[in-house]
């Protein structure tokens, strides 16, 4: 279905076997390690799109597998852990690990996730496919109406004034961006941004939405740049 090998590298059997069937269930292709070494011997025989680590493997430190794991590729990093300190979390991001997520877990939002990473990896080949309109000299680099946006540098620029976003409005746009003249449903969207923001829904989406013209439209109550597409969800005009 989506053509993604997940790597589950999980210590516990019944955790492993969930994970395995859910994203199977899902449409992946998974394999499976329970620990460091069996980790090492898959990555070398297949392309691995993404590894969802276990932080506490016996023996193993997660964020020394994560850190040594970027060091050697791009290859998309969730990891899963019991812990609740935030102090882990933020290592195992500065480490380089793409997304965190703490046990006990909704397998729906562990997929979610999935897919906003996996589609974050997929956006450098996306805007190879883009218009020359779109893409400046720069790969990471937008244009659009009066604003530029680097999607690298996290920076939006409106008649070269810097504009602040929030996480979820900088994913938004990124979405928007990377889709062009095409119609973004509001499930699209939530699917992107959803573990940013709490208790997310339809209405989440069109508030943000309703944020990004107050920020980018010079006229936030007549859109030019964000279109409401009445019945499916929005369209980005370049």
């Amino acid at each position: 279905m989506y053509n993604k090998h997940i790597l589950v590298v999980e210590d516990e059997a019944i955790t492993r076997a969930k994970l395995v069937g859910y994203f199977q269930h899902s449409g992946y292709q998974v394999s499976e390690a329970e620990n460091k070494t069996q980790m090492n011997e898959i990555l070398e025989k297949h392309h691995i799109d993404l590894v969802m680590l276990d932080i506490n493997l016996p023996g193993e430190d997660g964020l020394m597998i994560t850190r040594c794991l970027r060091s050697q590729s791009t290859i998309g990093i969730i990891l899963v852990t019991g812990r609740c300190d935030s102090i882990d979390k933020i290592i195992g991001l500065e480490m380089g690990a793409d997304d965190y997520v703490t046990k006990p877990f909704e397998l729906r939002e562990l997929l979610a996730r999935v897919k906003n990473v996996l589609w974050r990896i997929s956006l450098t080949k996306q805007q190879e496919t883009l218009p020359e309109s779109i893409v400046e000299s720069d790969d990471e680099l937008f244009r659009f109406g009066e604003c530029s946006f680097d999607i690298g540098k996290r920076k939006l620029l409106k008649n070269n004034i810097p504009i602040k976003l929030t996480k979820a409005e900088y994913d938004m746009l990124v979405a928007f961006v990377a889709n062009p003249s095409r119609v973004m449903t509001r499930e699209r969207l939530l699917n992107l941004i959803d573990h940013r923001v709490e208790t997310p829904n339809d209405r989440t989406i069109d508030v943000l939405v309703r944020r990004l013209r107050n920020k980018i439209e010079n006229n936030a109550k007549d859109p030019q740049i964000f279109i409401t597409v009445h019945g499916e969800g929005y369209f980005f005009v370049s």
